[in-house]
């Protein structure tokens, strides 16, 4: 846990020229985002980005100084576009070594079947340390504070698994969702002066229709129950304040 209950935050860089084009969607945001709020640290910034050698290290410097955690995802692979490694490397100006540890283990994963191909996984920046992937062998990797995970899901959501206890965050973001039979417009005015009341909490308001009627959904977020009770409760007034009710078969 954080010791001085500041905020930990967190980005993540979504990295693959297939992402960007469509061919490929994105899996992993949605698991991220929740597990690091289960360990208290909230994910503050997204970034989908091409496989470059000019893009990414700059990009990946910036975030490294900006968020206490910055986990990439995607182009660490054995083939010839797979560059993560080179631009993580080039973003803290260190080389690109063959890391002994990872060489022995896709020794033993792949055996006689290890070509130069696949011994490009086991390539890091050095000065890194390896993340475990009980999935299909080839481990992520730590530089500082970037963690470079692969992008297929099964194996990303392994290896984050494996380094969930050493994140040093702080209290988990709680949430409350009331789903009002009000249109967006009717409660927004209210709603703003309970934001500013509220100044612990984020209120968020998403639209929705049912049965040819407009709702809204209202999303109470803070680490502190008793700010997230206070400020639900606030909103809840306001709904029937204005003539609407909760609708409890709206998620």
């Amino acid at each position: 846990m954080s010791e001085d209950n500041r905020v930990v935050t967190a980005c993540l860089i979504i990295i693959g020229n297939e992402i960007l084009s469509g061919r490929t969607q994105d899996a992993n945001l949605s698991f991220l985002g929740r597990r690091l709020n289960e360990e208290g640290v909230r994910l503050a910034e997204v970034r989908v980005l091409p496989d470059s050698l000019e893009i990414l290290p700059p990009a990946i410097r910036e975030v490294s100084g900006k968020f206490d955690y910055v986990f990439t995802t995607g182009g660490i692979g054995p083939t010839h576009d797979d560059i993560t490694v080179d631009c993580v490397a080039a973003a803290f100006a260190v080389p690109v070594i063959e890391h002994p540890e990872a060489r022995g283990i896709l020794e033993d994963y792949y055996g006689s079947s290890l070509t130069d191909s696949r011994l490009r996984m086991a390539r890091t920046p050095e000065g890194a340390s390896l993340v475990p992937n009980p999935v299909s062998g080839a481990p992520g990797i730590r530089k500082n504070n970037v963690y470079i995970f692969a992008g297929v899901p099964k194996i990303m959501q392994a290896q984050f698994d494996a380094i969930a206890h050493e994140l040093n965050g702080g209290a988990p973001l709680l949430s409350e969702s009331i789903a009002a039979s009000l249109p967006e417009s009717v409660v927004a005015s209210g709603l703003a002066e309970i934001q500013e009341h509220f100044t612990e909490v984020e209120i968020g308001s998403y639209p929705f229709q049912k049965g040819g009627r407009f709702g809204t959904t209202l999303v109470v977020r803070s680490a502190d129950p008793d700010a997230l009770k206070a400020a639900s409760e606030a909103i809840m007034a306001l709904v029937v304040s204005l003539g609407g009710e909760r609708d409890s078969s709206v998620a």
